[in-house]
């Protein structure tokens, strides 16, 4: 089964095309640009560098969020334009539960923290059992000190957020935290494509008329409107 996946979930972009267990070609960067400048251009590379043609495809994966709201919504608009036009099917994968599965091979519970902004990180925490990654806390929005505050085992913190309030983190739990490497803190495309595949497999796919991104709490926009009604009332 072959896959091509997008991720535009955060300031990395990346692309990839993954046969079954086998990478074909990924490309992955880290610009200040929107992701809207680049990504078609490496959709296209990617699909270059693997041989096949976008009729070879099996179907398209992209992470529906959480992350920045652009972000994720020009990943996901282009996935959706490319399954339209060629008639595949789209999975919609978690960027959280990506950043786990690049550090699932760890004993610890595996925390994945983004980026939120306005003071708050996206989180959610995982555990790697008998060879599988589970979900042990759904995805939530919380400042950073809150997201952590009730841990009592040593945990692994991967992702941009992990990394931005890692002395918050220290300062609140101490020894029991460890960070992954940046490496596995950047999001992969293949990654994102080999978590689709068995939904792919089970025939699993997302409607592609109703898949939208999953933002979990308000955009900045939608905020502050909502504080400006508020005001006038």
């Amino acid at each position: 089964m072959k896959i091509l996946a997008v991720d535009t979930a955060t300031k990395s972009c990346s692309v990839g095309i993954v046969d079954n267990e086998s990478l074909l070609a990924e490309v992955t960067i880290v610009r200040e640009q929107t992701h809207s400048k680049h990504l078609m251009e490496m959709i296209h590379t990617v699909i270059g560098l693997s041989g096949l043609t976008v009729s070879e495809l099996d179907g398209f994966a992209v992470t529906r969020g959480p992350g920045t709201f652009t972000g994720v919504r020009i990943g996901i608009s282009s996935v959706k334009g490319l399954a339209v036009a060629s008639g595949k099917p789209v999975v919609g994968v978690s960027s959280l539960d990506v950043l786990a599965m690049q550090a699932s091979l760890s004993s610890y519970l595996i925390c994945p923290l983004l980026d939120a902004r306005r003071g708050e990180v996206y989180c959610a925490r995982y555990r790697f059992r008998d060879g599988n990654l589970k979900k042990e806390i759904e995805e939530q929005v919380f400042p950073p000190e809150k997201a952590v505050r009730d841990l009592n085992e040593a945990c692994l913190f991967v992702g941009n957020g992990a990394r931005l309030y890692q002395e918050t983190i220290l300062n609140k739990i101490g020894k029991l935290a460890h960070f992954a490497p940046p490496f596995q803190s950047t999001i992969r495309a293949s990654t994102v494509a080999h978590l689709s595949m068995n939904r792919f497999e089970n025939a699993d796919t997302d409607d592609v008329a109703m898949f939208v991104p999953h933002y979990i709490r308000k955009s900045d926009a939608e905020l502050n409107f909502k504080g400006k009604r508020q005001t006038k009332l």
